[in-house]
């Protein structure tokens, strides 16, 4: 093997997007995965112990990217995944055309890859609307969890 063989994709850290979890264990307003969609949990109802010995987690949850409500059971001894989910907060320097943003940090950290959200519906059009072309300051969170990026929330910063 040569030096010249070696191919490096890429230069994370190797950190995963999510990490095991027993069922037992999620709470209320804790994320879990459904489906491969990163969700937050609404209600938990646990069932008794049945004739094979397992309690049953029923999980009601609602994805954290879409609104799409999501139900999973599994028994609560047994393992499931709990995405990492990451909210920041930036400053919007830009907003294109298309709706791709230009966020900047309080570290002055700048960021070219998230677009103005698609759920909830209006949140695009009030974010775009109140920007008013860059006379106002506005702040957004931006939620990140498995590979994804979307801006969650927003406020006015000043007018």
């Amino acid at each position: 093997m040569s030096d010249n063989e070696y191919n490096i994709e890429s230069a994370d850290a190797g950190a995963s997007s999510t990490i095991p979890m027993e069922a037992g264990q999620i709470k209320k307003g804790g994320y879990i995965m459904i489906k491969g969609k990163p969700c937050k949990v609404l209600n938990i109802s646990v069932s008794k112990t049945g004739k094979h010995g397992h309690a049953k987690c029923n999980f009601n949850a609602v994805d954290i990217f879409t609104g799409k409500k999501l139900e999973d059971m599994v028994p609560s001894s047994h393992g499931t995944t709990v995405p990492v989910v990451v909210r920041t907060e930036w400053e919007i320097i830009d907003i294109g055309e298309d709706g791709e943003l230009t966020l900047m940090d309080e570290g002055g950290d700048q960021k070219t890859d998230v677009n103005l959200p698609s759920y909830p519906d209006t949140m695009a059009d009030e974010i775009r609307d109140n920007w008013a072309e860059g006379d106002n300051q506005i702040g957004v969170t931006v939620q990140a969890a498995v590979g994804i990026e979307q801006v969650i929330a927003w406020k006015k910063i000043s007018e």
